[in-house]
């Protein structure tokens, strides 16, 4: 058997890939320090320190709770801090092997839907490689890149005609890192029976397997979490979608427009005509199994349309579709630009959509190491420094009730009572109902209460400030600063 020998472009994709998450991190240091750009890294990061070091999934030590969403991703972080390696460095090196990874399929994926094209595909590597999101989501200690390379993983062995029960342990694997992988049934199902090459009689044998392979994976996905939550799916996916319950009453086309708008915040946006190609072609030559991952990202931002129609931290929701955008857009331009054509339009337009690619993908890196820079330079002076605050000023045995618990969970080292509901299931039915949270609050024996005071006015005037962090970055991007406060155990709060 002979071994493929890595070109010099095929290797490009991923010495781009470190060089640009290594321009994130000095951003981030020159900004402040290390860190990461949500607090949520650190709620991964507290369960799967509790897991190495006392073998329990918790988020306070004692407590078995469902606040991990992606419990795959925790596991691996847990290595990690078994081997006692920084927690920081493992994270991030996870997040970069990953992100080759997602280059190394994405190109695969292109390749095994355009043979003719296939000497291209390390062109897609490389645009999957420096593109801004990716980056971003790679050094942010989260498992969307993950859940991203689950995702073209399965639209590879698809296109491969992989054992359909193969196809479904994937889609079941993924479940293991969100349950939004779910949504991957759709394009298995289409092209499982859409396919004319299969006799009928295969394709009912197909969607069994399929049936099989991810109930294999989601049975115990679900005990696992009724086990750890009393409920099938994590606490954050129920505390999220109530959360954000109320933005469901917007139009839904307004909802799916704004999560379809952040990943064309960057090259995507200069590949839309290819996408549209890529369709328009499937369609054309009625090749509808072809349709499959046009239509699970259409389903997978439509979803969060109607569940969870929040486009914050830069649209990390919607982060997964990138590379199959990107791996479709390639597809449509790659076939229609001929940088030596005779027509001098086409050669000029050609080489102008090239140039543009490169353009659009190196200034959004750029700006995308900014913001970077700028995400963490926040958790770290609100979330993680008053953490810190926290355990060296309180005592011990304090109980705090926070929105923000990721930081305070790790650096903390208190008890916490979670007014978001993902590590406390039973703040989910009275979110944002300050007077249910503070009889709550109460009745728990809370001492005090971390948060930034605009988002809980009403609770923020129960106690007194006792400290208020020091960072200029949140105030400078229009937030607040945080502010502890020290609870009284019964104190008049009239509705």
């Amino acid at each position: 058997m002979s071994r493929h020998r890595l070109t010099k472009a095929e290797l490009l994709p991923g010495m781009a890939i470190v060089l640009i998450l290594l321009l994130y991190l000095v951003a981030s240091a020159a900004k402040l320090r290390l860190g990461f750009p949500l607090d949520d890294a650190w709620i991964h990061q507290t369960y799967a320190r509790n897991l190495a070091r006392l073998g329990e999934w918790s988020f306070i030590p004692g407590q078995p709770s469902g606040g991990s969403t992606a419990p795959l991703w925790t596991l691996a972080l847990s290595l990690g801090h078994l081997l006692r390696l920084p927690p920081l460095a493992w994270t991030l090196a996870l997040g970069g092997v990953t992100w080759i990874g997602l280059a190394a399929g994405g190109a695969g994926l292109f390749a095994r839907r355009n043979p003719p094209l296939s000497r291209s595909a390390w062109l897609v590597a490389l645009v999957i490689g420096c593109e801004w999101h990716l980056a971003w989501s790679a050094a942010s200690g989260m498992e969307t890149l993950l859940l991203a390379l689950i995702v073209v993983l399965t639209m590879l062995a698809l296109e491969r005609r992989s054992a359909a029960w193969q196809v479904g342990g994937l889609i079941g694997l993924g479940v293991w890192v969100r349950p939004d992988a779910l949504t991957l049934l759709l394009p298995a199902v289409l092209q499982l029976t859409l396919d004319r090459q299969v006799p009928a009689g295969k394709r009912r044998s197909s969607l069994l397997g399929l049936s099989l392979g991810v109930s294999a994976a989601v049975l115990p996905y679900f005990a696992f979490n009724l086990l750890a939550a009393g409920a099938p799916f994590p606490s954050t996916l129920y505390a999220k979608t109530l959360e954000y319950g109320s933005l469901s009453a917007q139009p839904l086309g307004q909802r799916f427009l704004g999560q379809f708008q952040a990943p064309l915040a960057g090259v995507v946006a200069v590949l839309l005509p290819g996408i549209l190609l890529s369709i328009v072609a499937d369609v054309r030559q009625r090749a509808w199994g072809r349709l499959g991952p046009a239509i699970w990202v259409a389903a997978y931002l439509g979803l969060f349309a109607l569940r969870l129609p929040v486009a914050y931290q830069h649209g990390r929701y919607a982060m997964p579709v990138i590379p199959v955008l990107i791996a479709l857009g390639m597809e449509g331009m790659l076939g229609w630009v001929q940088l030596r054509s005779a027509d001098r339009a086409r050669r000029v337009s050609s080489r102008a959509w090239v140039v543009t690619v490169a353009a659009v993908t190196l200034i959004f890196v750029g700006l995308g190491a900014q913001a970077y820079a700028q995400d963490v330079a926040i958790i770290e002076t609100e979330m993680v420094d008053t953490a810190r605050w926290i355990r060296d000023t309180t005592p011990a045995d304090s109980l705090v009730a926070a929105h923000d618990i990721g930081a305070l969970g790790y650096f903390g080292e208190r008890a916490t009572l979670d007014l978001a509901g993902l590590t406390s299931p039973e703040a989910i039915p009275i979110l944002r109902d300050e007077s249910a949270l503070r009889a709550w609050i109460e009745r728990e024996g809370a001492d005090y209460l971390m948060t930034f005071p605009g988002w809980y006015p009403r609770l923020s005037g129960l106690g007194t400030p006792v400290h208020v962090s020091q960072g200029e970055f949140s105030p400078a991007s229009g937030g607040e600063n945080m502010v502890v406060y020290a609870l009284p155990r019964v104190q008049d709060f009239s509705p």
